[in-house]
Order: structure tokens, then sequence, then C-alpha cells
């Protein structure tokens, strides 16, 4: 058999192991009672939203991870394991790596490892070493590129992604890792997209708030505020304390003058546009992550 055909038989046999329904074969099974222990009984929470809460895990072994809960799947072990076997397939430097999952009383997602916690744990924490300008812009050139993965290149296309200081993850060099995606909608239900090409021109309702949550998160990284209230919280802030007419006013105080000013205007004016659009998106995603790159002039 020619190698080529060989190489393309394997991958194939392989993908199509990977998509079958049932018990996952290529992600590790945790113990229940290993995850609980390693939660110290789910009260290490990080975050909790309507999808269920994340804790932070230490394992016996020294292994520290993220664990989550999947509630909308207590129902139904097959979508639960659809949803494993789909996120297991996402690999992007900026997302966090599934690692594995559990079952019993909860249904759990077993993320990797987070070794300097989240970005609202550094906006909040006085013990910690402010992040500096360029791992701010960093951080924000990274997630604009993990959306641009899931709306354009998964297979199908991810909606639901939620976007706060909460759920950003920092690993050991402070590469942003973006932990809250899936397969399922904010009412429970499979997002089905009719054509592949249509995450590239998406311009609906999800992508205008998946922009405006990006927008949201721009402003927490030039201000220090982490949002509470779905972003609505800081951009009253911001409008009612009339700081965007002297933006060096809104820079967060913990960089003193370590930042490019120009930059800042830049960043800003992303922000802005993407918070506009939270109900008449103009651009999609991946317009947006370029025009990003581009302003705040990283490479990635």
């Amino acid at each position: 058999m020619d190698p080529m055909i060989r190489k393309l038989r394997f991958r194939l046999l392989a993908w199509l192991h990977r998509s079958r329904s049932g018990p996952i074969s290529f992600m590790k099974k945790f113990s229940y009672k290993d995850v609980r222990r390693a939660t110290d009984g789910f009260h290490r929470i990080i975050y909790s939203n309507s999808h269920g809460a994340a804790y932070k895990a230490k394992f016996q072994g020294g292994e520290v991870a993220l664990v989550k809960e999947a509630r909308a799947f207590d129902e139904g072990i097959d979508n639960f394991y659809r949803e494993v076997q789909f996120l297991g397939r996402l690999h992007h430097r900026h997302l966090l790596a599934l690692r594995g999952f559990s079952t019993g009383h909860k249904r759990l997602l077993v993320f990797d490892n987070i070794e300097n916690g989240s970005l609202k744990e550094h906006f909040n924490d006085p013990l910690r070493t402010p992040l500096n300008w360029k791992a701010r812009l960093q951080i924000a050139v990274g997630v604009a590129a993990a959306l641009e993965y899931l709306l354009l290149f998964s297979n199908p296309p991810v909606y639901h992604v939620s976007i706060s200081a909460s759920n950003i993850m920092l690993d050991e060099n402070f590469t942003a890792k973006l932990s809250d995606v899936g397969l399922l909608s904010s009412v429970g239900t499979y997002v089905e997209m009719p054509h592949p090409s249509c995450s590239e021109e998406c311009l609906g309702q999800e992508c205008g708030n998946i922009i405006f949550q990006l927008g949201v998160l721009i402003l927490e990284l030039i201000t220090g505020q982490s949002s509470e209230q779905g972003g609505t919280d800081l951009i009253q802030w911001v409008q009612g304390s009339r700081l965007s007419s002297s933006i060096h006013m809104m820079i967060d105080p913990d960089l003193g003058n370590n930042y490019d000013s120009r930059e800042l205007k830049k960043l800003l004016s992303v922000a802005r546009l993407c918070i506009k659009s939270k109900n008449n998106p103009k651009f999609p995603v991946p317009q947006v992550f370029r025009y990003l790159q581009k302003k705040v002039d990283i490479p990635h």
C-alpha cells in the first residue's frame, strides 16, 4: 500500500474512532473520589455561572488542574460524552486543554494546569505582582486569536463562549487560556450552523455578544478592574466618569507610567468598536482579531 494512502487511512480510522458515541477512548477518566478530594469537597471555587462552577484541583501527585461542572449534561450521559469528545479535539495555545472527565454525583470536565490562576486573581489580589503592559496586550490578542479559532476553524463553530477575567487562566508563562467554551447555546441546545462559511461572515447576535465580551475584557485589562455585571458596571463607570476624554486617567494605577500611550489609544479604540457591536456587529470576530493584532503591533 502506498505510504501516503496508508497515512490517510490511519488518520481517517483515528477520526472515526474519536467521533463514535459512547465512553471516551482517548480521554483520561478521573476517579470521582479523587476529584472531590482534590477540590477539597468542591469548595475551591474559582468562578461560577449558569452552566456550573469551576474549581481549583490539587491532586495527590502534585498536579494542579481546573475542574468544571457540566450541569447541562446532568440528564444525558451521551451528550456529555459528545461534549468531552468535541472539547478533546480542540487544540489552540490560548484554549485551556481538556485532560479528562469524571462522572458521579456531578458530571465533571478536568482541564490543564493553571499555574498562575485566573486573570481576576491578578486584578484583585494585592499580593500578586501586577501584570505589565506587554502581558496585558498579549492576553487581549491571545483571547481574540482563540475566538477566531473557535468560530472559523472549529467544526462545528463554537458559539457558547464566556469571556471574563474569572475564566481566563494564566499558565506558567502568563499565556492566556480561555476556559469556558462548549457546543451548547445559552438555552442548553446544540448550535448547528447551516454552512461552514457562516462562521466567517456571521454578524448575528451570537457573534455580537462574543465581540462585546472581548471589548469588556480589553477595558478590564486597561483599567485593572474586573467586571461583575457582564460589563455594564465597567462601561458605566468609564462613561460616567467621563474618562474617555482623558484616557490616561483610566489606566490601571499599578502600571504607573510603564505603558505605551500610542498602544493604549489603539487598544481603547478596539474596545469601543467591540462594545458598540453587541446589538449590531459590523465586523466578524476574525476581522476584529486581525485589526487588534495590527493596532497593538504584537506578532502572533
